[in-house]
């Protein structure tokens, strides 16, 4: 008995022994298979941040080969006897000027050798004068000179042009100057700390313009160049994409969480978003050298201007895309009606902005005949087309239909609060007196009106949008005056890319250069090109 006992106690605690070592298993695997699927995951975005832009993994190389030759001053003994301690200064001026574009790398090296150099010198100029009095007056002296100096070179930051193109500069002035001056009261031998530290703020800064200039250089200019090239497109896919759309056969099903794989939300987003992105590209851009073939600068500021153009042509696209998912439709078969003469207009306007996007590609002219008769004829066959259409905007008996609608809204406005109140009933407590009688019906009044005004107003307002006999009509209107207007904000970029060729010497246009591949006559939503970012990728840092 005892025996059989222990023998089932045995396997009880056998079988639950199995069951923890099952567990721990089932949890070891499922720890296993979350660690490959993140390391999974890490892999593909490093290669797709890799793929987007190859430039990223030499600007990452680059990097590393600054920092290994910097290190060097550290790690050869006879250039750490002569330069010491103060070469963690060459480390930290690599890590902070060397960016992405020579532009940037430029404004951020000359901003941080001119402040170093004008805050060392003033900081000399300081204690040659403070090494001529005594020791208290001394410290008053120097208090009084850092917040002169301080206060002054703050404010100074405020001015727009200082702040835009020299901050930096004095962020590193006044760092400078208040190492140099405050330490020279208690260290004897500041100045020739300063001295060892601005050589190796110098030697840092020149490695950073070596390896921006020189190897693999990355242009802030060109960049700025390429992204108004990538806008142009953008927008001629998108408006394209969006007209071709709202006259499809399907059924436009776009949910919120689409908007982000949407083309035609891609196309003009990146014109959106790209003002702090051009400011930053054009100031930096402003700081390169001559480097194209024919020496010629870049005209940065124009480039912005096309940028702000480019932005209120792209809120046009933005409310036509907003037209495909509005609540209320225009039918298919009305749309029909119009198709041709608008999918005509919006194929102009594409092959207009390819046009442009070209000629800015190739540094040319545009053709003086980059809007052609074909434009101007589906304007007007698309103006024929709504004026044969009255009955669609404007139903017969208008006035007589809306007062009608109104009356029967608030019938049933009254219908349905009848019928909501006929179940209240008042408290069943009895009593003689008047004035309680006469409240409760003052109350029952109110509370009926108060019903009347709740239920009029949602009724009317439904019946005011589903009644009406140009509501199906009306939608379409919206999109074909929006379609007509990106007509007229597209003669304003033409102007700006035009002004862009004759300031940039762009090259006169030839005959054979109206050649443009259009690619994107019947983009959908399946088949369409995202827009590539050829910017870089800190660019509004």
């Amino acid at each position: 008995m005892c025996s059989g006992i222990a023998m089932g106690v045995a396997g009880e605690n056998s079988y639950a022994w199995n069951m923890k070592i099952d567990y721990i298993k089932k949890r070891i695997n499922a720890s296993l298979e979350k660690v490959k699927t993140f390391a999974e995951s890490t892999w593909r975005v490093i290669c797709r941040i890799g793929q987007e832009d190859p430039r990223r993994v030499f600007h990452s190389l680059k990097v590393g080969l600054s920092l290994t030759l910097v290190s060097l001053l550290y790690l050869l003994e006879p250039l750490f006897k002569g330069i010491g301690q103060n070469a963690i200064w060459a480390v930290m001026t690599v890590v902070v000027v060397l960016e992405f574009t020579a532009g940037a790398t430029l404004c951020k090296g000359l901003n941080r050798g001119l402040g170093t150099l004008l805050a060392g010198s003033l900081a000399f100029f300081i204690e040659y004068i403070a090494q001529e009095t005594g020791h208290t007056f001394r410290a008053i002296f120097i208090g009084t000179t850092v917040f002169i100096i301080g206060a002054a070179a703050t404010y100074v930051r405020f001015f727009p042009y200082i702040k835009k193109n020299y901050d930096y500069g004095i962020v590193i002035f006044l760092l400078t100057f208040n190492l140099i001056t405050v330490s020279s009261y208690r260290v004897h031998n500041v100045l020739k700390i300063a001295h060892d530290r601005f050589y190796t703020i110098a030697i840092g800064c020149a490695i950073c313009l070596l390896m921006s200039l020189l190897v693999f250089p990355n242009w802030s200019g060109q960049d700025l160049h390429n992204s108004t090239v990538s806008k142009l497109e953008g927008l001629a896919r998108s408006i394209e994409a969006c007209v071709n759309e709202y006259f499809s056969n399907e059924a436009v099903t776009a949910a919120k969480d689409e908007s982000l794989e949407d083309p035609i939300y891609k196309g003009y987003k990146a014109v959106l978003d790209s003002k702090s992105t051009d400011e930053t590209l054009s100031l930096h851009a402003s700081w390169e050298p001559c480097h194209s073939k024919h020496c010629n600068r870049f005209p940065w500021q124009q480039y912005v201007k096309l940028g702000d153009v480019l932005r209120h042509f792209g809120y046009t696209v933005v409310a036509l895309h907003g037209c495909l998912q509005t609540e209320i439709q225009t039918p298919r078969y009305v749309r029909a009606l119009f198709r041709d003469p608008c999918i005509r207009v919006a194929g102009e306007v594409s092959k207009a902005l390819i046009e442009l996007a070209d000629s800015i590609r190739k540094r040319r002219q545009c053709s003086p005949e980059i809007l052609s008769d074909h434009l101007h004829k589906a304007l007007q066959d698309l103006d024929t087309a709504l004026k044969s259409q009255p009955r669609l905007f404007l139903g017969p008996n208008a006035n007589a239909n809306n007062t009608n609608m109104l009356a029967f809204a608030a019938a049933t406005a009254r219908k349905n609060s009848s019928k909501d109140l006929s179940g209240v009933s008042l408290s069943s407590v009895k009593t003689d007196s008047s004035a309680l009688l006469e409240w409760k019906s003052k109350r029952a009044s109110e509370r009926l009106k108060e019903a009347e005004r709740k239920v009029l107003r949602p009724t009317l307002s439904k019946i005011a949008i589903t009644s009406l006999e140009f509501s199906e009509a009306l939608p379409f209107a919206a999109f074909a005056s929006l379609l007509v207007e990106a007509v007229a904000r597209l003669d304003l970029v033409i102007e700006e890319v035009e002004e862009l060729g004759r300031v940039a010497n762009f090259r006169e246009f030839t005959v054979g250069d109206d050649q443009v591949i259009i690619t994107c006559e019947k983009t959908g939503k399946g088949n369409s090109t995202p827009l590539e970012n050829h910017l870089p990728s800190h660019a509004g840092d």
